[in-house]
């Protein structure tokens, strides 16, 4: 699985592209077919407000979660966490037609 952080508006620091790294390389756990995660940081208009959008390919089916926060790592823990149930539906879908 290959993950590709983008940063729209600003320059990420390494600190927070290992963050992104850890919490999404996690979702391999969930499904073996999971196909390359795309994960775009992007600052809004709201200055305390982030959004992480995470996207991926699994069986199939494309998946996106997005969520704003106050900060990148907020955001991308709850998205992480919401893409790991939401490709654990998708397996049990599968595998139950």
């Amino acid at each position: 699985m290959e993950i590709r952080v983008k940063s729209l508006k600003f320059d990420a620091d390494q600190k927070l592209l290992d963050y992104v790294e850890k919490k999404v390389s996690k979702l391999s756990r969930f499904s073996d077919h999971l196909e390359d995660v795309e994960v775009t940081l992007s600052l809004l208009a709201e200055p305390d407000n982030k959004n992480v959008r995470i996207q991926t390919r699994v069986y199939g089916h494309d998946l996106m979660i997005e969520r704003n926060a106050a900060t990148f790592e907020d955001a991308v823990t709850v998205a992480a966490d919401l893409m790991k149930e939401k490709i654990v539906r998708t397996k049990e879908k599968i595998i139950d037609a």
